[in-house]
């Protein structure tokens, strides 16, 4: 295992859900952490600072970048997303355009803003939170689904425009228990019928994939309950 001691951490959308586990996992192993997010974290995290952040917003990742200026991190973890299950033919597109401005947007405005450091110092790992629903269709997921698609277009890019020197991961989650299926009506029976993972399954994933020696980059990972056939 890499030594985790001075290493710092940056994971957007970390209060909640699969970013605050990451937050966690990470913190736990002598990382220092900082969470950007639009609220604070719903548990204090030892060895975690807190920063506001709207990735929506370019000034506010800006003004997060200055603020981190003396101490950027060599890891960027992108969570921050929101999900969203309206059909196609009945949602509402302006409603629709704040998720993938969150969800694609958001993501690239934070690569701009802390990648090219990484690149300077020729180290760095950047981690895209991503979903299996990203390689196939399903009812009221068009909008969820196509921005993760875009994300894993994204995240292939970034490996192949900053080789050799940071590594990229995309870490592809299957059914997992946070608050995206909080409000569906059929959570219960889903989970009953296919299990569900939970968010420190996916902090592991991050933590394995930011833990390989130089020259090795893991580019994605892939975990789903066992009873996900997709």
């Amino acid at each position: 295992m890499a030594n985790t001691t001075q290493r710092r951490a940056l994971v957007s959308g970390g209060s909640s859900g699969i970013g605050l586990a990451v937050a966690k996992k990470l913190a736990e192993n002598g990382i220092s952490v900082t969470i950007a997010d639009i609220v604070p974290p719903v548990e204090s995290v030892p060895n975690c600072k807190f920063q506001y952040c709207n990735v929506c917003s370019g000034r506010d990742v800006d003004a997060l970048f200055k603020k981190m200026l003396t101490q950027l991190p060599d890891i960027l973890v992108l969570s921050a997303g929101k999900g969203i299950h309206e059909r196609l033919t009945e949602g509402d597109p302006e409603k629709w355009g704040t998720v993938l401005d969150l969800n694609i947007m958001g993501v690239l405005r934070c690569v701009r803003a802390f990648v090219p450091s990484m690149q300077q110092n020729k180290k760095g790992n950047v981690v895209f939170i991503s979903s299996v629903s990203a390689k196939r269709a399903y009812s009221y997921g068009g909008i969820y689904a196509a921005s993760k698609a875009a994300i894993e277009i994204i995240a292939d890019t970034l490996r192949i425009e900053t080789a050799p020197d940071i590594a990229v991961t995309t870490i592809i989650a299957g059914v997992t228990d946070t608050d995206f299926f909080k409000d569906r009506e059929d959570r219960e029976s889903l989970f009953k019928n296919i299990g569900s993972l939970n968010a420190n399954d996916i902090a592991e994933d991050v933590f394995y994939a930011i833990n390989q020696p130089p020259g090795k980059s893991i580019n994605a990972v892939i975990t789903r309950p066992f009873g996900q056939e997709f």
